[in-house]
């Protein structure tokens, strides 16, 4: 990787703003992580399906990476948005003839920058 700045540590710090030269050279004010438990309902069979789930603090414009703790064959996770404040949308795919529902209870880790 050619230009690569960072910081090589393992001590804990605290970042107040982060900005960058050259396009696009928006500032990061935030990188957050946090954890939801939830019961996704059903995502039916050969489409996409957005559910949404509450998680304080997430903001419209945060990009938003979401993990889901397991594979389910033939369902994957094929986007993340703040939808509105404190409301995280993911879209679901189902690429299978059968409707499959995400595993409930599972804790999806949610990460974001702003």
């Amino acid at each position: 990787m050619t230009d690569y700045k960072g910081v090589a540590t393992d001590e804990l710090f605290d970042i107040t703003k982060m900005s960058f030269s050259g396009a696009p050279g928006h500032a990061l004010t935030s990188i957050y992580h946090t954890g939801i438990t939830w019961a996704p309902v059903a995502v039916a069979a050969n489409t996409t399906a957005e559910q949404t789930v509450t998680v304080p603090g997430l903001r419209v414009g945060d990009v938003i990476f979401v993990t889901k703790p397991t594979a389910q064959a033939g369902l994957g996770i094929v986007g993340a948005r703040a939808s509105a404040a404190n409301q995280l949308a993911i879209t679901f795919s189902n690429n299978t003839a059968a409707a499959i529902t995400p595993t409930a209870g599972e804790t999806y880790q949610v990460g974001g920058i702003r």
